[in-house]
């Protein structure tokens, strides 16, 4: 499973880098998302996979899971959702104010001016 996982993981921060590295700012942000996720299953995938476990070491449990790496991720979703969110507002007024998404056209240089 953990080969599986790689290799999915290595096609999202593929795609991701391919995204950003576009001009448009909404596939900026996108880019930015899929990054988020490669590296919250990346975490996920490094602290094991397990099945039948529960998160918690009692007195008597045999095999147990351990919790962090499920508390980091969601800890990471909850930032990268509020980036996004941030990220999506700025885009949208900075589109508003130029009337463009194109991060070349944005530059400000004497040629677009």
């Amino acid at each position: 499973m953990e080969i599986v996982m790689a290799f999915v993981i290595g096609i999202l921060f593929m795609t991701a880098t391919y995204l950003m590295l576009s001009k448009s700012l909404l596939r900026i942000i996108v880019g930015t998302g899929l990054l988020s996720h490669g590296a919250h299953l990346l975490i996920l995938t490094m602290g094991g996979l397990k099945r039948g476990a529960a998160p918690i070491l009692g007195g008597n449990a045999e095999s147990y899971t351990d919790p962090l790496p499920q508390a980091l991720i969601l800890t990471a979703i909850v930032i990268s959702f509020g980036v996004t969110a941030f990220f999506l507002v700025l885009a949208y007024r900075a589109y508003k104010e130029l009337g463009t998404d194109n991060v070349e056209e944005m530059r400000g240089t004497e040629k677009n001016d």
